[in-house]
């Protein structure tokens, strides 16, 4: 069975998304990228989301690209190690360029996170989640 998944997502340059995403905090893997791709690494596992230009991408799925300011296709949601983390995190997104779509706020009584969007209008979801608060 499969080693390992990664995330694929069309931007409009790469060079652009690049940058929004390491201001508010994100390393790229520069051996695997070429002119039109990036590769960036999330979390302690080091999940692959590869940035593509759009009609490359669109060359692989063999598909239209959903049109982000009308829809979603998918929500990517990373986790946060405390509620300090989401606050700074909503605060590096608005500074890039990035929308904060849904303030940082507590939801459920155990989670606290916020909701943002990219520069291609992909949308992330960002959580603290205090386990010891889940309702049983």
């Amino acid at each position: 069975m499969a080693k390992q998944i990664w995330l694929n997502l069309p931007v409009k340059d790469v060079k652009k998304a690049k940058d929004f995403f390491v201001k508010i905090g994100f390393v790229f893997k520069t051996e695997r990228e070429t002119v039109s791709s990036g590769c960036m690494l999330v979390g302690e596992s080091n999940f692959v989301v590869m940035l593509f230009e759009e009609s490359l991408f669109e060359g692989f799925v063999q598909n239209k690209l959903t049109d982000t300011q009308k829809s979603s296709e998918v929500l990517i949601s990373i986790d946060a190690q405390s509620i300090q983390e989401v606050d700074e995190l909503a605060i590096k997104v608005r500074g890039a360029g990035g929308i904060v779509f849904a303030e940082p706020a507590e939801n459920q009584g155990w989670m606290y996170g916020f909701g943002f969007a990219d520069l291609d209008g992909h949308r992330w979801n960002v959580l603290y989640m205090d386990f010891s608060k889940l309702p049983k």
